[in-house]
């Protein structure tokens, strides 16, 4: 049964984002249509909000952090019941059968999609995906929380698990935004010890209360030089958008340390090989997360209290909250709310 969604759009390059209604439908075979209760804002969704790419088709939805619940299932979808609590996020569906696919990595998938560039995104009341982009929220995570874990959440989580850092070892966690509160929460839950690095000391408190063990004001002193003083650092999670001072930061890492960046420019490093090679660095770059390890992380976030920490405004002030990320003032995450009213 169809009905009116409304959901926020961009119309032209460089547009606003702005409200109108859309008919819900039935989703074809292999897909479901969710109720969203949330969706966040990325820094991706910047880009996909200017909707100025020469291959952009109008109206664009952006959105790639949702959480809602399942309303329709479309014809051969297994597994999926009407009522439940899901999530999506950047990974927003694959091929299936593709040599990435078939040894469990969907994320690098050739044909991946991504929700908000591949189909109209989850700034909306309602979002239709494909059935394999979902995954199920647990009990103990509401919904307006599990809706950043589809991408940053996911994303800070795989950074630090999946680095093979030794039991007891140090993680450093540079930029103390969206994606690296997250990181500093997950790192120190997993029993690392764990320093949060940003400018400034307007955010040392809330880091300390997050988990950090210690604070670099990488404003005050170069990080880099900052970590070695302490010890060195085994990992370097690194959510800044800008490369920039990547490269005095290996200056921390221990020998065998890695650099894992997830937050990216245009620019570039310029790392001495010597220093790669002597030291046995690792510098490697990470993405998201399969809808599999998008459940593990919800489920570690209820077993250890970890949580977003979330700036709430109506779904019809997408505008607003796009403006505010791209100048800075907003703390941490933004999730966008269709049942608020301003």
């Amino acid at each position: 049964m169809s009905s009116t969604a409304v959901t926020m759009v961009v119309t032209e390059p460089q547009g606003p984002v702005h409200p109108v209604p859309v008919e819900t439908a039935s989703p074809a075979s292999g897909w479901v249509r969710v109720t969203v209760e949330a969706s966040g804002v990325c820094n991706a969704d910047i880009g996909t909000a200017k909707a100025a790419g020469p291959r952009t088709h109008f109206p664009v939805t952006p959105g790639h952090e949702v959480a809602g619940v399942v309303a329709e299932i479309g014809d051969d979808v297994r597994g999926w019941t009407v009522g439940e609590r899901v999530a999506a996020g950047w990974f927003g569906g694959s091929c299936g059968h593709c040599a990435f696919c078939r040894a469990g990595d969907v994320v690098h998938c050739p044909e991946h999609k991504v929700p908000g560039l591949s189909y109209p995104g989850g700034w909306a009341q309602s979002l239709t995906v494909p059935a394999d982009a979902l995954t199920r929220v647990p009990d103990g995570l509401g919904l307006i929380d599990a809706a950043p874990f589809g991408c940053a959440g996911v994303t800070a989580f795989n950074a630090v698990r999946k680095a093979g850092i030794r039991a007891g070892g140090r993680v450093a966690v540079f930029g103390i935004g969206g994606l690296g509160h997250l990181a500093v929460q997950f790192a120190s839950r997993l029993g690392y010890e764990t320093i949060a690095i940003a400018r400034g000391t307007d955010r040392e408190a809330v880091s300390r209360e997050l988990g950090a063990h210690h604070y670099i004001d990488s404003s005050a002193r170069a990080p880099g030089a900052a970590l070695k003083e302490l010890g060195g650092t085994d990992l370097i999670v690194y959510t800044a958008s800008s490369t920039a001072p990547a490269d005095e930061l290996l200056t921390g890492l221990n020998v065998h340390g890695r650099l894992t960046l997830v937050g990216v420019d245009a620019g570039a490093l310029t790392v001495p090989a010597a220093q790669l090679v002597m030291n046995g660095h690792t510098l490697t770059g990470h993405l998201t997360g399969s809808p599999r390890e998008t459940e593990e992380a919800m489920a570690f976030a209820v077993t250890h209290d970890i949580r977003p920490v979330i700036e709430r405004l109506p779904l019809t002030q997408a505008d607003e909250a796009v403006h505010r990320l791209r100048s800075g003032h907003t703390r941490f995450r933004i999730v966008l709310d269709p049942n608020a009213t301003i």
